[in-house]
C-alpha cells in the first residue's frame, strides 16, 4: 500500500527589524537634527511620512529622495519629472523598502538624501546609524523618535537665507520687520524648541507634518 504525502512549506516572511537613521538639515544654524528608529519594511512612502512629523514641516511641497545615482519620490512627481524628460533614474517610494536602501548603502554609515520643496530647497543628510545585525537584543517599539535638537525652519521662509534673515527678524524687537514678521507666524517662534515626548506621543501612522 502505497501512501503519498504532500508537504507543503511555508515560507514566512522575514520579520520587521528596527534601523536607526540621524537626519541632519544641511545648511543652517543652529543646526536641526533628529535620530529615528523605523522598521525596515516600511517604504521609502512611509519614511516620508514619518520624516515630515519628526522634522516639523507641512507637507506641503515636492519632495525626493536621492540613494546614490537615483531619486526615490512620489508617483505624482515622478510623472511631473517625465514631462521634461528626466525621470529616468526615478523610482515610486511605494516601491522601495528600507531594508532594500539599507543593503545598497551597505549598512551602518551609509547616506542618502532628504530633498524637501524645491523652492527652498532644503537638504536633509540622512546616515544610517544601526541595522538589524547591529542591533541589541531587545524589542524596541517602531517609529521612535529618541534624539533631536532645535526647531525646524517654518515653511517657504526662503530656505537657508531667508531663515537667516527670519531669525533676525524675530530676534530683534527693534527691526523694522519684527512685526509682520510676528503676524506672518501668528504668533511666537523658538529655534530652539524641541519636545521629544509630544513627537513620540502625538504620532498617528499617516498624518503628514505638524498640523
Amino acid at each position: 500500500m502505497r501512501t503519498n504525502l504532500s508537504i507543503r512549506l511555508i515560507v514566512m516572511p522575514p520579520k520587521a527589524q528596527p534601523v536607526a537613521i540621524r537626519i541632519e538639515l544641511q545648511g543652517i544654524s543652529p543646526l536641526v537634527w533628529r535620530r529615528i528608529v523605523v522598521s525596515n519594511q516600511w517604504t521609502f512612502g512611509s519614511l516620508h511620512d514619518y520624516l515630515q512629523w519628526v522634522m516639523g514641516w507641512q507637507d506641503s511641497h515636492a519632495h525626493e529622495f536621492r540613494v546614490g545615482e537615483r531619486c526615490i519620490g512620489p508617483d505624482w512627481w515622478i510623472q511631473e519629472i517625465e514631462l521634461d524628460g528626466g525621470a529616468q533614474n526615478y523610482q515610486d517610494e511605494r516601491r522601495v523598502s528600507v531594508a532594500t536602501v539599507v543593503r545598497e548603502l551597505g549598512g551602518v554609515g551609509g547616506e542618502f538624501g532628504y530633498h524637501y520643496d524645491m523652492g527652498d530647497s532644503w537638504v536633509h543628510r540622512c546616515v544610517i546609524e544601526m541595522t538589524p545585525a547591529a542591533w541589541p537584543e531587545f524589542e524596541l517599539p517602531t517609529p521612535a523618535c529618541t534624539g533631536g535638537e532645535n526647531a525646524c525652519p517654518t515653511e517657504d521662509v526662503g530656505g537657508s537665507h531667508g531663515y537667516a534673515h527670519f531669525l533676525e527678524c524675530i530676534g530683534d524687537r527693534l527691526h523694522p520687520e519684527y512685526a509682520d514678521t510676528l503676524r506672518w507666524i501668528r504668533g511666537v517662534f523658538d529655534p530652539k524648541g524641541f519636545d521629544l515626548n509630544r513627537l513620540n506621543r502625538d504620532w498617528k501612522p499617516g498624518r503628514r507634518g505638524v498640523r
